[in-house]
């Protein structure tokens, strides 16, 4: 049996001996050297994965992440000459090597889809390599396709090969499922990712929910477990939502909702202060994105996405419709701040709909109101914004769009009543927009969208807003409370505290990765939320914690204490 795991400290004298072996005396790509070792610069920010037999490696392949800044790649090409080169999330895959007397076995097909899954889960959206001329096949029969540039290295060709990771990973399951499927139980897999990617979805949160069972008969337990990795409110819904909800949950269950959900769309428009035909309602707001931007969009449109952002927008764009997006890049640096300035400059390019998440998910920053409204005057004719407020309210009062978005022609705001208003269980949202707009949406809502409880709950929900203000303002003393503690753990770790209902943790580049003390902390019945695959902007080490009650809240801090004191130890 094989097995794939990290490269550790201790294998790197074997990979570099090996790489002379091959690389200088086989195949003449380098001079030997006296030490018969061969490193380079990339070395110290390279991830080596190891396939090993027993204790004993017998190879190995790299991958060079975007946040390294450079590639190996860049001694034979110009990104500027190559835009292949400028891609965005752009991780390299580079020097598959397996010791001589096992070439042929299945280590180097092993290692190419390790590495595959690597990328993945760490955000990335494009992969490049230089693949050897000899072994084009197996390069290309894992999804890469071959760019038609060829450069040369000591005695050795190579050609350069790149593919989007959504598709390589759709491809492993589409042509190649069986054989992995058969190949699993024969490896002893030993990465944080598992090693078959799942059907084409959206990445999201809410593990937790899985630990009560596929089909909930474990419901009991949830008792024994904090969901601190989706961000449903720790709050109750208003006092009239529960009582209502309770009192005859048997007609609830069996009766019709409206077809159409026009009195909650009248209580919406009162309470807001919009026009009633400037609101659409919807089964949460991942319905409203979904039918709007399959109306809106089509696979010529453009679109531009902060990055990172709500996994679901780039899904939606990218893989249901089919279109270009493009990135506006949100830095660590920057304290994840979107900066006004440079978004006009990015807007310039005429895009079709600019989407904005504020406060944004999954970073927690929110932009002044004022800034977006300019930042939406200035931009070019024909642009429209979707713009998030599923925690606007969070932000505080006066902070939203929506009776801007009512009266413009070019804006629509979301609004998710699920999260802020304890209702995530039964899914009620709406859009707000340019009244044209919002008539397209109603028209594409199927009847009987929302059921009747979740319009029941959110027109009382609406009704009662000193319940829903008494609790956004106690949640906001408890982020900064679990920030506080988080903290305090360590000065190694860096606590962002958000504008929303959570905190994100960064870990040292050092130490234990996202994955695995989100891993590590669910076998503790304690759930979190590992941003990884959602951007390579999250380096595989940030964390995010949604706020739960004061007891939830000191659990969730001590779990994650004693884990990473229990990872270090054995690292």
């Amino acid at each position: 049996m094989l097995e794939i795991r990290p490269g550790s400290a201790s294998d790197r004298e074997w990979i570099y001996r090996l790489r002379h072996e091959v690389y200088a005396h086989e195949l003449g790509q380098h001079p030997p050297n006296q030490a018969e070792r061969l490193t380079d610069a990339l070395d110290d920010d390279n991830v080596y994965l190891v396939a090993a037999h027993g204790d004993r490696p017998v190879g190995f392949i790299s991958v060079t992440p975007p946040w390294t800044g450079r590639y190996s790649i860049d001694k034979y090409l110009s990104r500027d000459g190559h835009p292949v080169l400028g891609g965005d999330g752009l991780f390299e895959i580079r020097i598959l090597t397996v010791d001589p007397g096992w070439r042929g076995s299945a280590a180097a097909p092993l290692l190419m889809h390790a590495a595959l899954r690597w990328v993945a889960a760490h955000g990335g959206r494009t992969v490049v390599a230089l693949g050897r001329t000899e072994i084009l096949g197996m390069y290309l029969a894992a999804g890469l396709t071959g760019t038609g540039t060829r450069v040369r290295a000591g005695a050795v060709t190579f050609e350069v090969l790149s593919g989007q990771v959504s598709d390589l990973a759709e491809r492993a399951l589409r042509d190649h499922g069986p054989l992995l499927r058969a190949l699993e139980p024969r490896v002893r897999w030993s990465l944080e990712m598992p090693f078959l990617p799942g059907p084409p979805a959206c990445q999201h949160g809410g593990a937790s929910i899985g630990a009560l069972g596929r089909r909930f008969d474990t419901l009991p337990a949830r008792g024994d477990v904090v969901p601190a990795d989706v961000l449903d409110a720790w709050y109750p819904p208003a006092p009239a939502v529960v009582k209502l909800l309770g009192d005859d949950l048997g007609w609830l269950a069996r009766t019709s909702p409206p077809a159409y959900p026009e009195g909650l769309v009248e209580e919406i428009a009162e309470r807001r202060g919009l026009p009633p035909e400037a609101v659409a309602a919807g089964a949460g707001s991942s319905d409203l994105i979904f039918r709007a931007f399959r109306g809106w969009l089509s696979p010529s449109s453009r679109v531009l996405l902060p990055d990172p952002v709500y996994g679901e927008y780039a899904h939606v764009v990218e893989r249901v419709i089919g279109c270009r997006a493009d990135r506006f890049p949100l830095r660590r640096a920057d304290g994840w701040r979107p900066d006004p300035g440079r978004l006009r400059d990015a807007l310039r390019e005429r895009y079709d709909l600019v989407v904005i998440v504020n406060p944004n998910n999954p970073t927690g920053v929110h932009t002044d109101a004022g800034d977006l409204r300019r930042v939406i005057a200035d931009a070019p004719g024909g642009t429209r914004f979707w713009i998030d407020e599923a925690y606007v309210e969070y932000a505080g009062a006066g902070q939203s769009l929506e009776t801007f978005a009512a009266a413009s022609g070019n804006t629509v705001v979301c609004k998710s009543l699920s999260k802020m208003y304890a209702l995530s269980g039964l899914r009620a949202a709406y859009l707000t927009g340019p009244a044209a707009l919002a008539a397209e949406l109603r028209r594409w809502t199927p009847p009987w969208g929302l059921g009747l409880p979740a319009q029941i709950a959110a027109v009382h929900a609406l009704r009662d807003p000193g319940h829903y203000a008494e609790h956004w303002a106690q949640t906001r003393a408890l982020r900064s409370g679990l920030a506080k503690r988080l903290a305090a753990i360590g000065d190694d770790l860096h606590v962002h505290e958000s504008a929303a209902n959570f905190v994100l943790l960064t870990l040292p580049r050092s130490g234990p990765s996202a994955a695995g003390l989100v891993a590590a902390c669910r076998r503790s019945g304690v759930f979190l939320r590992d941003l990884s695959p959602l951007s390579p902007a999250f380096e595989g080490r940030t964390v995010r914690i949604s706020v739960r009650d004061p007891d939830a809240n000191d659990h969730i801090t001590a779990t994650v204490a004693a884990t990473l004191d229990h990872l270090r130890t054995i690292a």
